[in-house]
């Protein structure tokens, strides 16, 4: 059965009074509506899937009609707008020729040939039905674009969509250094979820998840840039600028931070797993534009603060929105510290103290809530074996140690093995657990758990009780 929104794109082609034709770069006409045939003079016999340059070179009075179409078809580097003449017959009629590109999942595949007929239009004398037609052709513009926009906006945002259809050199490869402040955020453990869930029910999840993300971003000015996965990166003072893009990010954070309460109230509802999040923000000098190639194109952002932004991320456990001190700085509102951390990125000299952002005040009056689960002291350490994680890949050295304490989202590590503040390590409790080293005391290493197995509890149950 065809489908819902594909009868809706060919009832508005059927009863548009612009003609309008499809053409791949072989120089096939591949569509063709009633109004292109009314036009032209053809029938759909005599046009669809045939070559286009056999169908139109039987007249040398076409000559500029033809030509406008095959520049378009084999030149594929700019769209091409001209008023030509067209004979049908004895009558010699003013057609307008615009031409857009055709594409299927990001790549170019033909062209879309859109034709008026302003023969009456040119020969109007009185100015009232003038007007009249040109309201006519304008209101058929608009649903053009509302069609393209709709059609677009699933794929982008709404000011990328904006920026490509309005600005004459939306589509061109290039872009401009700009100050922005970018936004990571990744999901903790999904790669391990992913591995335990159903297909349907994890991209269920994860839509919805990425909708309500979606929906804060936007809201606070923020331009999504791509889903990377279960991860999303944004950027904000782009393409539309703004003097208060860092304060705008942060609240759009912590706000993120705050929805996650009622997405997780969702999938417990649908019998999904509960989800943390880490965001990571930073502010810097970027290129920003369009990036890639006349084939495949993309609205994005380069630069070393890119980067950095990603590092500061992988500090962030579950909960967290670790910003830069520029992204501090910028920031008009009072902000409210949980904590500041010093760390030292790989392609940053020196240190880097970051801040853990749990509130902005007044206008916006926004916080998360700050879990604070003490580990709980074991009677008995239980041994446990690990290692060490080099991004997400393990090592295959295994160290070992003992759990001293635990509380539901981490532990207390007791090992003579040396770790690092922000290590990552995957032990063997109950399945594959992952977790942070977030600081190190005499009883041991504190960690936070980023993903635990099905069989942790009754694992630490079992451990436990033998003793």
């Amino acid at each position: 059965m065809p489908d819902k929104e594909a009868l809706i794109r060919e009832s508005i082609m059927q009863g548009m009074s612009e003609g309008v034709m499809t053409i791949n770069f072989k120089g096939v006409i591949n569509y063709v509506n009633p109004a292109a045939l009314g036009i032209l003079g053809r029938t759909e016999k005599q046009l669809l899937n045939r070559k286009f340059a056999v169908c139109f070179f039987d007249s040398e009075d076409n000559d500029a009609f033809t030509q406008t179409v095959l520049d378009a078809v084999y030149d594929q580097t700019r769209p091409h707008d001209a008023i030509v003449p067209y004979t049908v017959g004895e009558e010699v009629k003013r057609l307008r020729v615009v031409t857009s590109y055709l594409t299927h999942e990001g790549e170019r595949i033909g062209i879309i040939v859109v034709l008026n007929d302003l023969t009456e239009l040119t020969e109007l004398q009185d100015a009232v039905k003038a007007m009249e037609k040109i309201r006519a052709l304008n209101s058929q513009l608009q649903m053009r674009n509302k069609l393209l926009n709709e059609t677009f906006g699933r794929f982008l945002s709404d000011e990328i969509v904006s920026q490509l259809l309005e600005t004459p050199d939306g589509l061109a490869l290039g872009g401009k250094k700009r100050t922005l402040t970018i936004m990571m955020s990744d999901l903790r453990g999904f790669t391990a979820m992913s591995e335990r869930m159903d297909a349907g029910d994890l991209i269920s999840m994860l839509n919805h998840y990425l909708g309500e993300m979606t929906e804060v971003i936007q809201s606070r000015g923020g331009t999504i840039i791509e889903f990377i996965g279960d991860g999303i990166m944004a950027i904000f003072g782009a393409p539309a600028p703004s003097d208060k893009h860092a304060e705008e990010a942060v609240v759009a954070a912590v706000e993120m931070e705050a929805r996650m309460e009622a997405v997780n109230a969702w999938n417990l509802e649908h019998g999904y797993p509960v989800l943390e999040m880490g965001i990571g923000l930073n502010t810097g000098d970027v290129i920003v534009g369009n990036i890639g190639s006349e084939r495949r194109t993309k609205y994005g952002v380069v630069g070393s603060h890119v980067n950095l932004c990603g590092r500061i991320e992988s500090y962030t456990v579950g909960g967290q929105v670790l910003i830069s001190p520029l992204t501090r700085s910028l920031c008009g509102a009072e902000l409210e510290i949980a904590q500041e951390m010093t760390v030292y990125p790989k392609g940053v000299k020196g240190e880097l103290i970051l801040s853990q952002v749990t509130g902005v005040a007044a206008p916006y009056n926004v916080s998360i809530k700050v879990k604070d689960t003490k580990p709980q002291k074991l009677e008995h350490p239980v041994p446990v074996c690990f290692h060490k994680l080099d991004g997400k890949h393990g090592g295959s050295k295994f160290f070992y140690g003992g759990i001293s304490a635990v509380a539901h989202d981490g532990a207390i590590l007791d090992t003579e093995a040396e770790l690092n503040i922000f290590d990552n390590v995957q032990l063997e409790a109950g399945g594959k657990l992952f977790a942070k080293v977030m600081e190190q005391a005499d009883d041991g290493y504190t960690l936070r758990f980023t993903s635990v197995p099905a069989g942790y509890n009754a694992w630490i149950k079992a451990e436990t009780e033998k003793k």
